[in-house]
């Protein structure tokens, strides 16, 4: 498992050479929440597809 400093590494990496700082920002964003489904998903703290087109908005 990458540590959060192995992990900022690899997204300034792979970031554009004019990316400002709203898109790194976002990218972390991005990368947090993708952590937190997979964590979530491994624990089964998930619905079912079927069970969100029964929500209503």
């Amino acid at each position: 498992m990458q540590t959060v400093k192995q992990i900022i590494h690899d997204i300034a990496d792979h970031l554009p050479e004019q990316a400002t700082f709203d898109d790194a920002m976002h990218a972390l964003y991005l990368r947090q929440k993708l952590e937190r489904s997979l964590q979530a998903a491994k624990k089964g703290k998930v619905t079912s597809q079927e069970a969100m087109k029964g929500r209503s908005l």
